[in-house]
């Protein structure tokens, strides 16, 4: 075998790598279903767009925001403590800028105590309880969005149905995230959380 050919096969290997990793981490429910909803299986309207605060937050309610322009659901709910316990939460400064861009203050619920995607996800089944959602669109960074989807479906329950859908673009995670230190550094801390998740032992 040639030496070009031994390079060639560990450069294949490490570009399936990056693509498994990138698809893997980075589930789109909606991908299919075109800007708006419609009577194709999976894409139809649900009862609520739940954003997650963290990473870069305001990409996240703004996708969120976008979601709910385009008719996917009439109530938006953003989810997130502050850093700093004395500040406004993150799920309050993402309402704020959803009104500022147009969203009726009515149409928005908080949740403003998780500090962890664990504690999104559980702390948001109350309001699923409260307003009788069963069917949710989960809305974060795309190298996030396995894990949050993960466990919102463990912690919701199964009566509920989620669908994922991550920001259109991240400045963490662009399609050249595998050439960043951050970028290796997201997918496999990530990776290892998701595999936390499946085995029950998120916090």
């Amino acid at each position: 075998m040639s030496m070009i050919k031994l390079l060639l096969i560990p450069l294949a290997i490490l570009a399936l790598v990056i693509v498994f990793i990138g698809n893997f981490l980075s589930p789109d429910d909606l991908a299919k279903c075109g800007e708006m909803p419609n009577d194709t299986t999976g894409c139809q309207k649900a009862d609520a767009i739940i954003a997650v605060s963290g990473g870069n937050t305001p990409i996240r309610t703004s996708e969120a925001i976008k979601l709910y322009k385009n008719g996917w659901a009439d109530l938006l709910i953003f989810s997130g403590a502050a850093q700093d316990e004395y500040s406004p939460s993150n799920a309050e400064v993402m309402r704020k800028q959803a009104i500022e861009e147009g969203v009726p203050a009515d149409d928005i619920l908080i949740e403003p105590t998780s500090r962890t995607t664990h504690q999104n996800a559980g702390n948001a089944e109350q309001l699923f309880e409260e307003y009788g959602i069963n069917q949710i669109i989960v809305v974060t960074s795309p190298y996030h969005q396995r894990r949050a989807g993960l466990e919102f479906q463990r912690l919701a329950g199964t009566n509920l149905h989620v669908r994922n859908h991550p920001a259109a673009s991240d400045p963490d995670w662009s399609m050249w995230w595998w050439l960043t230190p951050r970028g290796w550094w997201l997918a496999v801390g990530e990776l290892i959380k998701v595999g936390a998740v499946q085995s029950g032992n998120s916090q």
